[in-house]
């Protein structure tokens, strides 16, 4: 496991990566986190972590310019989880799913779509296998259905 790069954050808005020992850019953080980098942003003067906050910048910079990943629909969507009950659990699912098909982009191999297809199986069973947890840690576990015997 590689160690965490440590970028500080000046009152100044610079940002300053302390295994280059020089300053960097948000593209250069950006470029960080495309190689692979894990990394945390922090205040230089009070050590608070920065790196949601300067990760979601970056996203925001990519979303406004070319091709934007989320449309309104979607990003009307996250919002509503916020505050519920469900949005521990809609994070879990966000994060799994997104892992999943991080490994599934390194091994897409000569059929896309059916790596696709099959990804969103998986994604479904994932989906149902949370719901059903959640159900049962609310107290509301469902009865397993009873299997049909046909009878001529």
């Amino acid at each position: 496991m590689t160690a965490v790069r440590l970028i500080k954050k000046y009152p100044n808005r610079r940002l300053y990566d302390t295994e280059a020992s020089r300053y960097i850019t948000l593209a250069d953080v950006r470029e960080l986190v495309l190689r692979g980098e894990r990394l945390r942003v922090q205040d230089a003067n009070s050590g608070e972590d920065l790196s949601r906050s300067v990760l979601l910048q970056i996203m925001l910079e990519e979303e406004a310019g070319g091709e934007p990943l989320f449309s309104a629909d979607m990003l009307a969507q996250i919002i509503r989880f916020y505050g519920g009950t469900m949005q521990g659990l809609f994070a879990r699912y966000l994060e799994e799913s997104l892992s999943m098909f991080e490994q599934q982009q390194q091994g897409l191999g000569a059929d896309p779509m059916q790596q696709m297809t099959d990804l969103a199986r998986r994604n479904m069973q994932l989906w149902g296998d949370m719901q059903e947890s959640w159900f049962r840690s609310m107290g509301f576990a469902r009865d397993a259905k009873p299997d049909r015997e046909d009878k001529d």
